[in-house]
């Protein structure tokens, strides 16, 4: 079972080689990729030298060019494209079938996976991108349980990636507009989910305030840790007049413990989410990952890791990944 990593710049991809990643995932330093944030990501250069340094450890890299493309505006997708396969990736992470389309036409021998961004989970959908355009691998929604995906994989022909750390969402991936109702700016299109620019911290009356945009998205007593303001993860007040969390508590996906079943279901690769993360962050969950797979993939039982300091709300969970699973 391949470990693939999120680096957002080269000392994160550093500390995710030396920690045991099989592949490490990164994207341009440009609206091309989901994770558009000020000081992350990488230029042509930097991506260069990085690839180097993990083939030079039998390692791969994949890029992730997983929004949009705006109308009228296709020349920086293209152009991400054009790089990645000039540069040499092992993959490009691609959603938009025109993308798909033009790479599978202009680089015939760069392998193409498909975004989760893409929200293919069944069968139809998945074999029309493998006849369209020779994907070789689909990155699955969050959204599927384990016995789902077991039978999923046997009705389609081509290698299956899962979530198995870091942020949840209660939107199916690339459907999503909360961020773009409050900022203007998409996840889908520009790459930002609650961009930086939009976020504001302020103290008041003992509390510190989040906003995004516009809006209040939650109010922190002195002594609480106070999370990112996203929409969905934002703590209103409902017809009861006390604040609760509307959409989602802050929670992490952790499916650790259940690397058997996902063993057994047939998935090949496992992602952790986290390129807007830190270093710590990666080598932390990236080494505990890696000594839970190799104790999985021997039959081995698989060891507690304590991931609670990092997990969002210091608590974790298997989503739909556990429901009915036996």
């Amino acid at each position: 079972m391949e470990l693939v990593c999120p680096a957002g710049t080269p000392a994160s991809l550093r500390a995710a080689l030396d920690a045991g990643a099989d592949v490490v995932y990164v994207g341009f330093r440009d609206e091309t990729n989901a994770r558009n944030f000020p000081g992350l990501n990488f230029s042509p250069e930097e991506l260069t030298e990085s690839l180097k340094k993990a083939h030079d450890m039998g390692r791969q890299v994949y890029v992730a060019i997983n929004t949009y493309p705006q109308a009228g505006n296709l020349e920086p997708w293209y152009k991400a494209v054009d790089t990645a396969a000039k540069i040499g990736v092992d993959a490009v992470i691609l959603a938009d079938i025109g993308l798909l389309d033009y790479a599978k036409r202009q680089h015939p021998e760069l392998r193409r996976h498909l975004s989760v961004q893409a929200s293919a989970s069944n069968p139809e959908a998945i074999n029309f991108y493998r006849s369209a355009f020779d994907v070789q691998r689909v990155v699955l929604p969050r959204v599927l349980t384990v016995r789902e995906i077991a039978e999923l994989i046997g009705e389609i022909d081509v290698e299956t990636e899962v979530f198995a750390f870091g942020g949840m969402c209660v939107m199916a991936e690339g459907r999503c507009s909360l961020s773009s109702y409050a900022t203007g700016k998409s996840p889908n299109m520009n790459g930002v989910c609650s961009p930086a620019s939009h976020v504001e911290y302020e103290q008041r009356r003992g509390k510190l305030v989040s906003r995004l945009g516009e809006f209040t998205i939650n109010s922190f007593p002195n002594e609480e840790a106070a999370g990112y303001p996203t929409l969905c993860k934002g703590r209103f007040v409902g017809h009861t007049g006390d604040p609760s969390y509307l959409f989602e508590e802050p929670t992490s996906l952790n499916v650790m413990m259940m690397l058997p079943e996902l063993i057994q279901a047939g998935v090949k690769a496992l992602k952790i989410e986290g390129r807007q993360r830190g270093k710590a962050y990666v080598h932390q969950v990236v080494s505990g990952y890696r000594k839970a797979i190799d104790a999985a993939m021997k039959g081995d039982p698989v060891p507690f890791v304590d991931m609670g300091n990092i997990t969002e709300g210091t608590r974790s969970t298997a989503g739909a990944y556990e429901k009915n699973w036996r």
